[in-house]
């Protein structure tokens, strides 16, 4: 975690812009929310990352990635300078947490895999590590014997150190051959039982944090963006997304071709995306509204829906961005089986009138100015993190314009949640007493649930997160586990209330407030 498109949209009036959020109707509907509401095959779960929860990185062959090494050189850019290497060391205590999830009654876990686990030099070529294949092998087995439904995404931002330092990583062209050899080897190992794959999470934030902001590994931009040594943030993040789609489009092509109808499983992407609230209500806030989706979700699902980007951004970024091939066209459009959305929170969006074109950056790209309050007035109610406000009426919206505008695909909400900060002061028990996440999960079910009625064909939802862990950047200053983990006293785990919210749930009929 951390923060398509026809030409229809649908525009929001300036009545829901006003504590957009916490419409009453939403706070009525989640008092009679409960799990038969929805449809008898959806599938209730919990995510996680490999770098965020796992652990031990540098035990039974593991290859750094990225983040191992982004941590090391910038401990300044991570808060605490903590990183991953310990986590909540998921790769030794596993079994327990499956366990922890069949007590909660989780239908499925989303979990990430390594990519230098399992090839610690980056390529087929290089070897294949036979024990993160163990790894993942006794995971998946362990979810299974519990009834627990694996759901696997193949990248989770952690590159292989070894390709970034060869040729760049997702910078250049050869990295779509070597994350199809990762796909490869993935899918023949675990896609007997894998059903539902994920390519890449989140590569629109991965992109922008990563090469044009460069607050994220690998840490690239302009000088005039950051402190960054290294890195250009008006061509890069473009590049990177383009290598991104590419890779995607391939390994989808691959599992089309070679396991599908062996295994019968189904293959996506998850995107991130804020829900842009026009700021007035105006012709030109609905416009920049429109162009925010556009460069941020519309820049991924775009393509891979209709086989290039959004005309807006064509038009707008010009030669910066890359054009694909006929053929690359053809593979990258409909690459995809369902799509994977994440997200959190809103955001008020308003036209930006005038262009700095001296300090060009994919984030100035769009010409918007994205804002959390209008008139005093914040966009939703806060959180423990400044980015993130409690926005359901977002969550529905999103939903429904997902529906609109991408062929009514299969959705599967791979991303939702809040954090709460990490007291070290608090007692235990108040610290497991966190009813904004319950009051969270509510609301957002309950939009979920409102937009499955209109007829968004939604099959999935996935909390972020399973347990607390490494939040990038912010390392371990928030909490956004539904289970609790101790990081002053042997990384113990503990319930919290918003597990037993969910539990509950999930095991009864009857609503649960």
């Amino acid at each position: 975690m951390e923060i398509k498109s026809m030409l229809i949209i649908i525009i929001i009036t300036i009545s829901r812009c006003e504590l957009y959020a916490l419409e009453p109707s939403f706070i009525r509907s989640s008092n009679s929310l409960h799990r038969s509401s929805f449809p008898q095959d959806f599938q209730f779960g919990a995510a996680s990352s490999a770098y965020q929860s796992e652990g031990a990185t540098n035990v039974d062959g593991r290859g750094p990635s990225i983040w191992d090494a982004f941590a090391k050189q910038h401990p300044e850019y991570i808060f605490g300078g903590s990183n991953g290497d310990v986590a909540d060391e998921f790769y030794y205590r596993f079994k327990g947490d499956v366990a922890l999830m069949k007590e909660i009654g989780l239908d499925s876990l989303r979990f990430s895999i390594s990519w230098s686990r399992i090839l610690p030099r980056g390529r087929v070529a290089g070897g294949v590590n036979q024990a993160g294949i163990n790894f993942y092998n006794h995971l998946i087995n362990e979810l299974i014997s519990k009834g627990i439904r694996p759901v696997v995404t193949l990248f989770h931002w952690d590159t292989p150190q070894v390709l970034e330092d060869e040729y760049g990583g997702f910078l250049n062209p050869q990295i779509v051959k070597d994350f199809l050899g990762y796909a490869d080897i993935c899918f023949k190992a675990f896609g007997d039982r894998v059903k539902e794959w994920i390519t890449v999470n989140e590569p629109n934030i991965y992109a922008m944090l990563g090469y044009s902001i460069g607050k994220n590994a690998p840490g690239r931009c302009s000088s005039y963006i950051r402190n960054c040594t290294v890195g250009n943030s008006a061509t890069e993040p473009y590049l990177v997304a383009h290598y991104l789609i590419l890779s995607h489009a391939a390994a989808v092509q691959l599992y089309r071709e070679k396991y599908q109808s062996f295994y019968g499983g189904t293959i996506g992407m998850s995107i991130q995306t804020f829900w842009m609230v026009p700021k007035y209500n105006t012709s030109a806030c609905r416009e920049a509204a429109k162009r925010a989706l556009d460069f941020l979700f519309g820049w991924f699902a775009d393509p891979i829906t209709y086989g290039d980007y959004p005309k807006m951004m064509r038009e707008w970024v010009g030669n910066r961005l890359p054009k694909f091939t006929k053929e690359q066209s053809k593979m990258v459009r409909g690459s995809f089986d369902f799509f994977g959305v994440n997200y959190y929170t809103s955001r008020y969006v308003e036209d930006v009138m005038f262009y700095d074109n001296t300090s060009i950056s994919y984030t100035t790209d769009s010409r918007v100015n994205q804002t959390t309050e209008k008139n005093g007035v914040t966009v939703g109610e806060p959180t423990s993190d400044s980015w993130i406000f409690i926005c359901p009426k977002g969550f529905q919206d999103l939903l429904l314009y997902v529906k609109s505008n991408y062929q009514n695909p299969v959705i599967l909400v791979t991303e939702n949640g809040m954090p709460s900060e990490n007291n070290k002061s608090l007692p235990l028990n108040k610290a497991l007493n966190d009813e904004a996440r319950v009051k969270y999960l509510q609301l957002h079910l309950s939009a979920l649930l409102e937009a499955v009625k209109q007829g968004a064909d939604v099959r999935g939802y996935y909390m972020w997160s399973l347990m607390d862990d490494f939040e990038w950047t912010h390392g371990y200053k928030y909490r956004f586990g539904l289970v609790y983990v101790d990081f002053q006293d042997g990384l113990k785990r503990y319930l919290k209330n918003s597990a037993l919210w969910y539990r509950h749930f999930l095991s009864n009929s009857s609503s649960y407030i």
